[in-house]
């Protein structure tokens, strides 16, 4: 099991919509919570995006010298830039971080924060131009000099000589809930990343993306994005998930929700329904209270250590070996869930971070690339 923590690039707090004490996104803060998560032997960490998060090719650029083994899952709207100045990021962060970056593609989200930034495509729409872009993406890193011209993307003599440390590409995470968005990521992308909602509903997910896989000739891995709320008894526990939202008030639960009802996104809408029931405990030690104001994951495993353990355990026997947890506050929680359930988890400690010899040896004055030499 690789099991990533997350970076809250938009601030944290041990209250959801509150802000008592909360805390600022600085980069002092979510240093600490990097090199946490790099000591303790997590794999990585995602930095999430969107208009209210620093930007988290920014954050991760930041902490690469801060940590040591630590894998950045960076999220990407792949309708925000280019496919070749993408892929120049995805090189240099790869690079530069001696093979640390991942690739967590955001294809969906809010329609009015897309209008923000100059989007306007509609849903199915966006999981297309996905597709386009990262076949550009994928061929410029694997050293292709690209023509392409697509319904949403178009190039001509995109390169990226400088390449990166993993190839032929840094991999791909993606999620969708859509028939569009499972069928992306059959056929584009490396991971296909969940949610967590009843393992059920997750297991049909995957059985959905798999055969769809399957026909185009792939195999993917699988990942597991929830909350984990675990202390030492079970009481203890649901006492702190009850505390978590004790300062939430009706309103801010009705205006969430119809924020969020507004978002082509059809994962939200499943998160959301969840966060609607009269009993938020939607499986065995599955929560549905972090999204009664959290758009994205809502739920939470809660529970003693033996007891969330098991529900890992369970979401590892459905294929899933990528586990992004988060909780509240992200530093304190970072080593509560080390101390409590690396112990009773088969987590797979991340290597060191590889080198690769340079692909070019420097850059003339005019611009062009000159080979690197064989050392003799």
């Amino acid at each position: 099991m690789d099991i990533f923590w997350f970076l809250p690039v938009h601030g944290d707090g041990p209250y959801l919509g509150s802000q008592v004490d909360s805390r600022p996104a600085t980069l002092a803060y979510l240093t600490e919570i990097a090199q946490a998560a790099d000591r303790r032997g997590y794999h990585g960490v995602l930095v999430p995006c969107g208009k209210a998060c620093e930007e988290p090719y920014i954050v991760s650029a930041a902490l690469i010298a801060a940590t040591e083994r630590l894998r950045f899952l960076v999220a990407t709207r792949p309708s925000s830039m280019t496919p070749t100045f993408a892929a120049r990021l995805a090189a240099g962060l790869d690079r530069l971080s001696g093979g640390r970056f991942y690739l967590n593609v955001v294809a969906g989200g809010d329609a009015a924060e897309l209008a923000g930034d100059g989007v306007f495509l509609d849903h199915d729409a966006r999981y297309a131009q996905a597709a386009e872009f990262f076949t550009v993406w994928k061929r410029v890193l694997a050293g292709e000099t690209v023509d392409f011209a697509g319904s949403h993307v178009t190039v001509k003599g995109a390169a990226v000589p400088l390449r990166p440390v993993q190839r032929p590409h840094p991999p791909l995470f993606f999620g969708g809930s859509s028939p569009a968005g499972h069928a992306a990521v059959a056929e584009h992308f490396d991971t296909y990343l969940t949610w967590a909602e009843p393992p059920d509903a997750v297991a049909a997910k995957i059985a959905d993306v798999r055969a769809r896989a399957a026909a185009h000739g792939r195999t993917l891995s699988y990942g597991l994005r929830v909350n984990i709320i675990v202390r030492e008894t079970e009481a203890e526990a649901w006492a702190a998930a009850e505390n978590l939202i004790s300062k939430i008030d009706r309103s801010a639960v009705e205006a969430a929700h119809g924020a969020f009802r507004r978002f082509e996104s059809e994962g939200q809408r499943r998160m959301t329904e969840l966060a609607s029931r009269k009993n938020l405990v939607v499986a065995p030690n599955l929560w549905a209270g972090v999204g009664l104001v959290r758009g994205g994951a809502g739920t939470a495993l809660v529970g003693n250590p033996r007891q969330v353990a098991d529900r890992l355990l369970e979401y590892r026997d459905l294929g899933i070996d990528s586990f992004i947890l988060s909780g509240y506050p992200h530093l304190e929680e970072a080593h509560r869930v080390a101390d409590l359930l690396f112990p009773l988890l088969p987590v797979t400690a991340p290597p060191l971070a590889a080198q690769a010899a340079p692909d070019v040896a420097f850059v003339s004055p005019f611009g062009d690339l000159q080979p690197a030499r064989s050392a003799s």
